[in-house]
């Protein structure tokens, strides 16, 4: 998991289809609780599926302080060596 921040206000991070969702739902967590949006960026099914299980995770952390997530889901490119490349960002917002 790489962190890349976005704006001042979000958090940007990386996910591959080795990323620990409870690890990436701790880090979701921390980062809403101190005030900020997180966006997951995941290329391919396996990142995309670490990205998704890790949302749930960090919903049961912060939920003993009142605070629900609800996502955002678009599609991002990016460029590669090898060519453009098309990717979920699921943006997660804390409330």
């Amino acid at each position: 998991m790489q962190t890349h921040p976005g704006t001042v206000s979000d958090q940007e991070f990386r996910v591959k289809s080795t990323t620990p969702p409870p690890e990436l739902g701790s880090a979701i967590a921390h980062t809403v609780k101190a005030g900020k949006q997180v966006v997951l960026k995941a290329v391919g099914a396996g990142a995309i599926n670490q990205a998704v299980k890790a949302i749930p995770i960090a919903q049961s952390f912060v939920s003993s302080f009142g605070t629900k997530l609800t996502e955002e889901i678009t599609f991002f490119r990016s460029r590669a060596p090898e060519g453009e490349i098309l990717g979920i960002a699921i943006r997660v917002i804390g409330s």
